[in-house]
């Protein structure tokens, strides 16, 4: 059979490894956590700023149209020029 090692055996090769290994072990794990921290807070800023820059601009907008007076309603079209096209309508007899 294997070598299999059953939870006792696995603690006790644990309580041998040296100090150094456990200081590493404890610094990466602190690390670690301070990593994922900051890029939590990255990304949970990076959001607020967006978020900020939408509502500013959705602010200047609702200013605009409270204090701007009465453009309401779609733009007016400009209706100068209509051109005729004569065009000619191709069947497919292929089939």
């Amino acid at each position: 059979m294997g070598a299999v090692m059953n939870g006792r055996q696995f603690f006790a090769l644990l309580s041998r490894l040296p100090a150094s290994v456990w200081f590493e072990v404890v610094l990466g794990l602190i690390g670690f956590a301070i990593l994922a921290v900051l890029g939590f807070a990255v990304i949970a800023g990076a959001a607020a700023a967006i978020l900020c820059i939408i509502l500013a601009f959705k602010a200047k907008a609702w200013f605009a149209s409270l204090f701007g007076g009465g453009r309401g309603g779609p733009p007016a079209r400009s209706r100068d020029r209509v051109i005729d096209v004569p065009y000619e309508v191709i069947e497919r007899r292929d089939r």
